[in-house]
């Protein structure tokens, strides 16, 4: 179903430079949009993207619309990637079909125990146990688990696979044997949380672990116990946080980033993919700590070098007092 410029104009604001009558038949990047697509420009290092670009219409920049002008029409909007993000809401309500499918899948478990908010949908083969609560407008995708005593907020969603509430790695040694410490938290996700495919929150050892509001999780993050992550931070795939971490709110961290146990990361912090967070972080600002590839020869020479740091520092202080 093609949706008319005018319409979406309407719907989301911008200036339109165009015809309104004009239809839209799909949303496309630059480089692959046809002559029915409607794109958008946010980043100007690809404004000859813009020039060659076959859309029928560009969501741009007031610094891009002269640009813009020499190719088309367009949309005039101070943040052309975040009225992307709008459209594609509103492209997606616009397309949807409706459902027929009950709230609660007919082979999800929920236990008798558990509270699950009548506005809330249950996905199939999901499974909601005992004293666990779903708040309302959230969405369990297929498989998804929320363990004994969990909850999860309002308009949430739980993509495939996900395990809310599996108990944390807790284990007290005992003469070359492992003996293991119940977990008898639970955790708290709160409102607007989007968590992603097979990512597990581990219950905390005794008070809860704790996902604010707003928070957003790719897929494959593990997050163990006793963590607590704050407001509207956003975390990429296979990030990892061990356990009693607090990390702030509008923090990010990285692809592949890791976050030892019991650091504190303050508001603000943004860590970079593949980095490992080795201490507390009390300053906002980007930290990075990866070390560059290199073949694996030159690797070596240089790790055995960073080896030798500390003493050549004592040697230098040495030499400094003479």
């Amino acid at each position: 179903m093609a949706l008319r410029l005018g319409a979406i104009v309407d719907a989301l604001g911008g200036e339109l430079q165009g015809d309104a009558d004009l239809e839209i038949a799909r949303l496309a990047p630059l480089q692959n949009a046809s002559p029915d697509s409607l794109s958008f420009l946010s980043n100007p290092k690809l404004v000859k993207e813009l020039a060659i670009s076959l859309a029928a219409c560009v969501i741009v920049s007031p610094a891009m619309r002269e640009q813009a002008a020499a190719r088309g029409a367009f949309i005039v909007t101070p943040d052309p990637y975040l009225y992307f993000a709008r459209l594609t809401q509103f492209w997606k309500r616009a397309h949807a079909r409706p459902d027929s499918q009950p709230r609660i899948h007919p082979s999800a478990v929920v236990d008798p125990e558990a509270r699950v908010d009548p506005t809330a949908r249950i996905g199939p083969l999901c499974v909601v146990e005992r004293g666990a609560r779903i708040g309302a407008d959230t969405v369990l995708k297929s498989s998804v688990t929320v363990s004994e005593d969990c909850q999860i907020g309002a308009r949430c969603l739980l993509h495939p696979g996900v395990v809310i509430g599996a108990d944390g790695f807790g284990l007290a040694p005992d003469r070359g044997t492992w003996v293991k410490i119940e977990q008898l938290g639970a955790v708290r996700v709160g409102d607007d949380v989007e968590i992603g495919a097979n990512t597990c929150i581990d219950r905390g050892a005794l008070e809860d672990t704790v996902i604010e509001d707003g928070v957003k999780l790719d897929n494959l993050i593990q997050v163990g116990h006793n963590v607590r992550i704050g407001k509207h931070t956003a975390m990429a795939g296979c990030s990892a946080v061990a356990g009693s971490a607090v990390i702030g709110p509008h923090c990010t961290v990285g692809g592949a980033g890791m976050v030892l146990g019991h650091l504190t990361l303050a508001e603000g912090v943004h860590i970079s993919a593949a980095s490992l967070v080795t201490r507390s972080i009390l300053k906002p600002g980007q930290y990075t700590g990866v070390f560059p590839i290199d073949d694996n020869a030159a690797w070596e020479k240089n790790a055995a070098t960073l080896r030798q740091l500390h003493a050549l520092r004592d040697r230098i202080k040495a030499l400094e007092k003479k």
